[in-house]
């Protein structure tokens, strides 16, 4: 077997563990809503999404300790808003009945608006250091902190506004404990994948001859997308819309705290200061994407194009395709 399908066979795997674990977190997530009378949306923001992400977490982390290689880091965690995002469109071909956006409820306007903030925010800290501009404390960029405090003030809002809002709620099929150890389970496997993948990345990048931004915002941020797609189709199937969408928004959110979060844990310097300049096409697109969704969720569109997708989810799927191919075309 040579070292190309070794490796390629390891990223297989890596992707198989993540989606097994990942199929299950809708199923308890639905349960622990109804269990705990919390909104779907939150939940799938928040406790969905946090789960769903750790792979992203995991990898970011292992990405600047380890295998210090903070561009698959960075790459991953801005690849995976794109990755994302373009489950919508996947969500939007499957969905049939009926138009996806007309079920959903209209405070994911704010957290989509609320992802591209700190998307803006992300993309100054690349053009910063684009021009060798390195605004921080010790290691630590200041652009990672105000991720951090936008990330706080991005969860307490949404919080609020659904504080405000009726709860939905349906009889589960499981009890609190059940729910609570699934979770816990998938997580595991979730964590021990996501261990495993960025040293995979960098063999992966050395075998191909690809850069690492081009390997962390493609295949990697594609593999750890992975439980967002699983759970994201497993929420629409049993009819949970807005946890679907909040999972799909509040991993974003989370995924770009989690950039703050290598940048703590990567002591050579301001992570901002060690990442391609390739990186800045993904927070474009992921916010161009975030608008998009915006638009969709205010004008809810109900006719599909040649009976396949919305405008939105057609939108969506050609800026994910444009996106890939600007990564490609910038790793060479």
């Amino acid at each position: 077997m040579t070292a190309a399908v070794q490796v390629w066979a390891q990223f297989a795997a890596c992707v198989a563990f993540i989606g097994v674990a990942g199929v299950r977190l809708a199923r308890y997530g639905d349960a622990i809503a109804s269990l705990t009378s919390m909104p779907r949306n939150w939940v799938g923001m928040v406790l969905m999404a946090t789960v769903t992400s750790l792979p992203e977490l995991v990898t970011g982390l292992s990405a600047v300790t380890i295998a210090a290689t903070p561009d698959i880091a960075v790459g991953d965690a801005l690849g995976s808003c794109v990755f994302n995002l373009a489950i919508l469109a996947v969500v939007d071909l499957l969905h049939r009945r009926g138009s996806f956006y007309t079920h959903v409820s209209s405070v994911h306007v704010v957290s989509a608006s609320l992802g591209i903030a700190l998307l803006a925010v992300a993309g100054v800290g690349i053009m910063l250091s684009e021009h060798n501009t390195a605004l921080a404390i010790g290691h630590v960029s200041l652009v990672s902190i105000v991720l951090i405090v936008l990330y706080g003030w991005a969860m307490r809002t949404v919080y609020r506004i659904e504080q405000g809002r009726q709860v939905d709620t349906a009889p589960a099929a499981m009890t609190l404990r059940q729910a609570v150890v699934g979770y816990a389970v998938a997580a595991i496997v979730i964590i021990a994948a996501g261990i495993w993948l960025p040293l995979v990345g960098v063999q992966l990048g050395r075998v191909m001859n690809w850069s690492d931004s081009f390997v962390g915002t493609l295949f990697i941020a594609l593999a750890t997308s992975v439980p967002e797609l699983a759970t994201t189709l497993g929420a629409v199937r049993i009819g949970a819309i807005d946890m679907a969408l909040g999972n799909v928004l509040g991993s974003n959110l989370f995924d770009l705290l989690i950039i703050a979060l290598d940048d703590l844990a990567y002591i050579k310097g301001p992570i901002f200061a060690h990442v391609s300049m390739a990186n800045f096409a993904s927070v474009v697109f992921a916010g161009l994407m975030n608008g998009v969704v915006i638009l969709a969720v205010l004008r809810r569109p109900a006719n599909r194009i040649v009976r396949t997708m919305s405008w939105a989810g057609i939108a969506l799927a050609a800026l994910f395709v444009l996106s890939a191919t600007v990564q490609f075309l910038l790793s060479h």
